[in-house]
């Protein structure tokens, strides 16, 4: 059943302009996908709710924005060089491999139990800068977006009047070269987090964490329309980082089982610490009231935007039955995330006064709102195609609107349709 809803959510997000594979005239390229028309309007919109979730209405967040690459040297300090690893195995019949934590006793593809030994291999990116062959040096796509964050903290301290506790918040791009990816962008290779790391006084870092552990929770109670697949996930003692105390994932529970959405990271003065160590500046904090020197102490909530987007179809897909005998599919997707908070119809194409009317309505509401025009076709499958991509309204002009400026509004969820006047309608579907 998780391959076969897995499958489904596949097969829309091709069919409708949500996800295609990248490079697919090309045979695929494994771990790497690419938005379509509909999809990067829900990518975007999702970016939009997280930034005014964590930045804009907060008065001690701001953002930056960071590059993919940056001094080879950033990553000694972090640990990835040497430590970004995962173990391997190969399978002695099919010669597919796999991490370790992903199999039991069986191949997952063949069903052999013998495997190699495992090795382990390092899942940075290399890359060169330079022009010059001998000249070039070596340099990595990051791992995880964070490493700007701390890498630009104390040029924020200067360049603004946060004071801590304050938050950096960026929304970007990493890459891993994972071995097995899988699930649609459940695990990919070239993908996007969106990390706040909060800064606080040592003394603080307990009270913090539970606040933005409880924040980032009620974040997503209020994105998923079935809050009962989420729940926290406490690591073990002794599975965490050295410099960690505690650490929670935010999991959301797939057709696949319980998968990780966001972590919430007690990192200490680690990371500042070791780019001070590493580059030799003093990456210390002085509170302009106290004069207290000390390094902060840092609460990270990390989270994937593409798996997210992933969850969001899963919990929004939805099957239903109709009196006709029928199966209507619906994305019951959240209504800031939609790509489109309405559809504009002109009941028939061929009427000039409908089609001109519709255009008006159109070009109206675009001024404020993402609306889509939609005139092919009859509009019962107009109503379908509308509902596979989660537009919450459609919007009809027909004739009875020429005569007393009213039009029909229907409901995504409910597919309940009333007349509206057309002056409301901006007011109504916001």
């Amino acid at each position: 059943m998780a391959e076969d809803l897995l499958q489904k959510i596949t097969a829309l997000a091709k069919r409708r302009g949500i996800i295609y594979p990248n490079s697919e005239i090309y045979g695929g390229f494994g771990g790497f996908y690419d938005y379509g028309p509909v999809g990067v309007e829900m990518k975007n919109n999702l970016k939009r709710y997280w930034w005014r979730d964590v930045v804009d209405r907060r008065e001690n967040v701001v953002g930056i924005d960071g590059t993919i690459i940056s001094h080879p040297k950033v990553w000694e300090a972090s640990g990835h060089v040497k430590g970004f690893t995962d173990e391997v195995v190969e399978c002695k019949k099919c010669h597919q491999r796999f991490k370790v934590d992903e199999i039991e006793k069986k191949c997952p593809n063949c069903g052999n139990t013998e495997f190699t030994e495992a090795r382990k291999y390092n899942m940075l990116f290399k890359t060169e800068v330079g022009v010059l062959e001998g000249e070039k040096v070596t340099a990595y796509l990051r791992g995880e977006a964070c490493q700007n964050i701390y890498l630009n903290f104390k040029n924020v301290v200067d360049s603004t009047r946060m004071q801590i506790p304050f938050g950096i918040a960026q929304i970007g791009k990493a890459f891993r070269n994972e071995v097995t990816p899988n699930k649609l962008t459940l695990r990919t290779r070239e993908f996007e987090q969106w990390d706040l790391q909060y800064f606080v006084h040592p003394d603080q870092i307990e009270k913090w964490f539970e606040y933005w552990k409880e924040e980032r929770m009620n974040f997503y109670r209020g994105l998923y329309t079935k809050q009962e697949n989420l729940r926290y996930w406490e690591h073990p003692k002794e599975e965490l980082v050295f410099y960690a105390k505690k650490a929670f994932d935010i999991q959301y529970r797939t057709p696949w089982g319980w998968a990780e959405n966001e972590g919430i990271h007690w990192r200490g003065d680690y990371d500042l610490v070791q780019h001070g160590k590493y580059s030799g500046k003093d990456l210390s904090y002085t509170d302009p009231i106290t004069n207290e020197k000390y390094i902060p102490w840092i609460v990270e909530t990390s989270g994937g935007v593409d798996r997210t987007l992933l969850y969001l179809l899963i919990d929004g897909y939805e099957e239903e039955k109709l009196e006709s005998g029928d199966t209507r599919v619906v994305l019951k997707i959240h209504r800031e995330i939609a790509a489109y908070r309405a559809a504009i119809f002109p009941l028939v194409s061929n009427k000039k006064d409908i089609v001109d009317k519709a255009r008006d309505i159109f070009n109206t509401l675009s001024e404020k709102q993402k609306v889509v025009w939609d005139s092919r076709g009859n509009i019962g499958k107009r109503y379908r195609y509308q509902d596979e991509i989660g537009t919450p309204y459609c919007i009809t002009v027909d004739y009875e609107s020429l005569e007393n400026g009213t039009v029909t509004l229907r409901d995504r969820d409910t597919m309940k349709q009333e007349r509206v006047k057309i002056e409301e309608l901006e007011q109504y579907i916001s």
